[in-house]
């Protein structure tokens, strides 16, 4: 575990800091599984579709030694872990499970900011059991999922949303860490950019060539500096680098769809250039989804050519997307397809659309519509 508690505030702070849990369900869907077939217990298994075009929704951390991760491409899974063992997502299932925990949650505070089924933000400042140490009550939120579930939750506990999700993040699996405001600044100066939520490979590239590879470095940047090479994004890197985040728990809060595009100067004609593009729109997407807690199931990429004929083409998942990485596969297994081809690209875009219907949610997690329009 992480700081013990001094009795005050989530482990130490001052009185009147937040006091907010971040709780990640550990390897949630493949969990749910091995944890109902006992069969697949200690074994490496992926939820998702093993046909040639399946993607790998959850592994276990069975699989994950083996460098099977969500978003991968199932042929490519099976390559990396050939005893891998694929099982069909039950989403009905896992969302009969994420309201158990949320349950568990609404025992302490109505304060409940759920990111996807598996991880949620829950503000304790002021709880229902009364009970000062935010640490003790991710323990007691810890035990008590486990109780009812036979699933295990990592748990971070600090003064804003930022640092928690980074202390949930630190122990992984069925871990807990404080990150308490004396220890907030240091936490974050030994940190390496790729690890700042809201940073993707891209920006993070971009950051080292402007001498920026760990937080010290971009706690040393001015503000004018980190907005004039990163825009709005800036200020959020700016105050980050400081351990400073003031985004509130928001709770039942209804996530909005996100995306972005590019008009390029030049047009594109390789699969490589466009993919480099894209990636750095990827960036901006995702670095909004973490400040902003948006999430999604559904990607949809955004192309007008030199002719200024335009496509979209979107694929919805049965689970939310949670990394950023899993944005940028899926961009690319849609942008792929389209080369070769002799008009050049003027614009790409990508976007994330946070809710579905129900029946939506029941889609295959390979499943994929093509639109076609033309403008000018």
């Amino acid at each position: 575990m992480g700081t013990e508690d001094r009795g005050e505030g989530c482990s130490g702070e001052a009185v009147g800091s937040r006091k907010i849990i971040h709780i990640d369900m550990d390897a949630f869907y493949a969990s749910v599984e091995q944890r109902d077939n006992p069969e697949l217990r200690e074994k490496p298994v992926a939820v998702g579709g093993s046909l040639e075009r399946g993607v790998v929704a959850a592994a276990s951390y069975e699989a994950r030694k083996f460098g099977v991760h969500s978003a991968m491409p199932s042929v490519i899974a099976k390559r990396k872990c050939p005893d891998l063992i694929f099982v069909k997502p039950r989403f009905d299932t896992y969302k009969v499970i994420s309201l158990q925990i949320r349950e568990v949650f609404s025992k302490y505070t109505p304060i409940i900011e759920p990111l996807s089924l598996d991880e949620a933000y829950l503000d304790v400042t002021q709880n229902l059991k009364g009970m000062v140490s935010a640490t003790r009550i991710a323990e007691d939120i810890r035990t008590r999922i486990r109780a009812e579930t036979e699933l295990t939750a990592s748990a971070g506990v600090s003064y804003n949303k930022f640092l928690a999700k980074l202390a949930s993040d630190h122990r992984k699996p069925d871990g807990l860490f404080v990150i308490t405001p004396e220890m907030g600044s240091e936490f974050v100066e030994s940190l390496s950019v790729r690890k700042f939520h809201g940073v993707g490979p891209a920006t993070a590239k971009k950051m080292e060539r402007l001498g920026i590879a760990t937080g010290l470095d971009l706690r040393a940047k001015t503000l004018a500096f980190l907005q004039q090479h990163f825009g709005k994004a800036g200020s959020y890197y700016y105050w980050a680098a400081r351990g400073i985040d003031e985004r509130p728990v928001r709770a039942d809060r209804i996530r909005k769809s996100v995306g972005a595009e590019n008009t390029f100067p030049v047009d594109l004609f390789t699969y490589e250039a466009a993919q480099d593009q894209l990636r750095e729109i990827v960036d901006k997407v995702w670095g909004y989804c973490e400040r902003s807690g948006t999430r999604g199931r559904t990607v949809t990429l955004k192309v007008k050519f030199a002719n200024f004929r335009q496509i979209t083409r979107s694929r919805t998942g049965e689970v939310a997307i949670t990394t950023r990485s899993e944005l940028e596969q899926l961009g690319d297994a849609l942008l792929a397809p389209l080369f070769p081809f002799t008009k050049g690209i003027r614009l790409l875009g990508i976007s994330l659309s946070s809710r579905g219907t129900e029946a939506a949610e029941r889609q295959a997690s390979t499943s994929e519509s093509d639109v076609w329009t033309s403008s000018c």
